[in-house]
């Protein structure tokens, strides 16, 4: 892998609003972390673990406000969250309905949307039973590993 190749991830990232890339490949590693800047705003990302860089993107454009830290969660309220970085779905396809709107009451087993994660349909399960009261992103847009999605009532 050359540097052009390392531009161009860095790109990605930058376009897709990742803060973290990994790729390893027989001999070869590389981690690219991008700065936050999380700044007084708390904007920045809270869930991710501290890593080793080989490469570093310093500074990076502000962080994508789809991606700033929820409100707090109020008080007797559950957050389905995000099992892995990919693309935010609502429904199973574009021509499909959304599988859970506000208002409706989910079971451990409902399946509430999808994250497409390297061309992967991975169904995003509430586990645990209550009536969606928040729906906390846009459709298509990407999540980090750890971040909430959905907020439920418990039942």
């Amino acid at each position: 892998m050359d540097l052009k190749d390392i531009k161009a991830i860095i790109d990605l990232m930058k376009k897709n609003a990742l803060t973290e890339f990994e790729m390893e490949k027989q001999d070869f590693k590389i981690k690219l972390k991008r700065a936050t800047n999380g700044g007084a705003g708390g904007g920045g990302l809270s869930n991710i673990e501290e890593l080793p860089v080989a490469y570093a993107v310093p500074g990076g454009p502000a962080p994508n406000p789809a991606l700033a830290a929820p409100p707090a969660t109020p008080p007797n309220t559950l957050e389905i969250k995000s099992p892995m970085v990919g693309t935010f779905y609502r429904a199973p396809s574009p021509e499909s309905g959304n599988y859970i709107e506000i208002g409706s009451e989910v079971n451990p087993d409902t399946v509430v949307c999808i994250v497409e994660a390297m061309k992967v349909m991975n169904e995003i399960k509430a586990e645990a039973r209550g009536v969606i009261t928040q729906v906390l992103l846009d459709n298509a847009k990407p999540v980090e590993f750890g971040q909430p999605l959905f907020r439920i009532r418990p039942l």
